[in-house]
């Protein structure tokens, strides 16, 4: 096929909007971790290079169990439980208040703008004051809610975006707190939509992966996979990257809207990649952690554990960072997937790092959140 001048310059724009909008986007990891995975492109990297090993320096029980994540934001920890606790911790693992949302809280909550959105396995999603912990909006949903709500815009033309598993993709008017529009697909969505400009891409129980535009709520493209995706997308330059239920990792150009490369044999994929530099990194069901080239998928590196990986690691600088449900905490090298440190958490973990300036914070099932110090470069 032979391409004329204009369609060259045309697709040459889009991926230099693309990378300048996940660029942007990166930069909400600066001083917080105000959502699953840092960013709205969900990758999974933090700026602080974690350089010496960390120092645990505190612990708070919730005194029931959790299945979500931490994230940061305005000097605050805010976390879920199973009991349907919203809780918000100082960063020294003190607790100022708790909210109620009346069902299992197990993905991870949003923080944006000094307000905090939860939502629970009844399908309600909920917009917290961040300060006070009091209710400002509540949208009811059909199906349970199990990934994070994700957001674009600011200020009053800000809309939330996250699925439910009633098969639809909400977008919710912050001010208004109402449904602006939803987005049907075939089943269940389990996942966080990953953002980049005005799309949003996610995969479905369905077996497609989605993207949608954020301005209308249609379809830009809809590609079948063949089976459940179960976990988030990853957002990095041009190219969107996710794992599926039968085990196989894709590499999606977003500009063709073509799948560029495929890998097999990863074992079930719940976790989420975090992708830095030639290197995507993502956590299996089969207790492994892979590494793939990011140019042409083939697999750099893995890194067994004793346990499932279903939280997602985090890439710190130099090294690569996740819990297992073996109840460890690991770190590894980046470059190389050999064992830096692990710390023994003392009970399984599903749980993805939140990870700011001289802090990691960490949840186990046994609900527990940790403070772990680290002197970053």
């Amino acid at each position: 096929m032979i391409l004329h001048k204009k369609h060259i310059v045309r697709m040459i724009s889009v991926v230099a909007l693309l990378n300048a909008v996940t660029s942007l986007y990166g930069q909400v990891t600066t001083g917080t971790w105000p959502l699953f995975h840092g960013d709205q492109g969900l990758s999974g990297r933090s700026q602080y290079n974690i350089a010496t090993k960390p120092e645990i320096i505190w612990s708070f029980n919730t005194r029931e169990e959790i299945k979500s994540s931490p994230v940061i934001g305005n000097g605050h920890i805010y976390i879920g439980t199973e009991d349907g606790n919203l809780f918000c911790l100082t960063l020294k693992g003190q607790s100022v208040w708790k909210f109620n949302a009346g069902n299992s809280i197990e993905a991870p909550v949003l923080y944006s703008d000094n307000r905090v959105y939860a939502g629970t396995l009844e399908g309600n999603m909920f917009a917290v004051d961040a300060r006070s912990g009091k209710q400002i909006w509540k949208v009811a949903t059909d199906g349970q809610i199990s990934g994070s709500p994700n957001f674009y815009g600011s200020g009053s033309s800000k809309k939330i975006i996250f699925g439910s598993y009633d098969n639809y993709l909400y977008c919710v008017d912050d001010a208004a707190g109402k449904v602006e529009w939803k987005y049907e697909t075939q089943n269940y969505i389990n996942c966080t939509p990953a953002i980049a400009g005005d799309m949003a891409v996610f995969g479905g129980c369905d077996g497609n992966l989605h993207i949608v535009n954020l301005l209308t709520g249609k379809a830009n493209s809809k590609i079948n996979i063949g089976t459940y995706i179960a976990s988030s997308s990853t957002i990095s330059g041009d190219h969107a990257f996710f794992g599926n239920y039968d085990g196989e990792f894709f590499c999606m150009d977003l500009a063709t809207k073509k799948i560029t490369w495929d890998q097999e044999g990863g074992g079930s994929f719940i976790s989420s990649p975090a992708v830095w530099g030639n290197k995507i990194v993502i956590g299996s069901q089969n207790r492994t952690l892979y590494c793939y080239n990011k140019a042409n998928g083939t697999t750099l590196w893995q890194f067994k554990t004793l346990g499932k990986i279903s939280g997602s690691p985090v890439i710190a600088g130099t090294s690569v960072v996740f819990a297992s449900e073996d109840g460890k905490l690991y770190f590894l090298d980046l470059n190389t997937g050999t064992r830096k440190w692990s710390f023994t958490l003392g009970s399984p973990s599903s749980s993805t790092p939140a990870i700011i300036k001289d802090l990691l914070v960490i949840a186990t099932e046994d609900g527990h959140v940790f403070g772990f110090r680290f002197n970053n470069n």
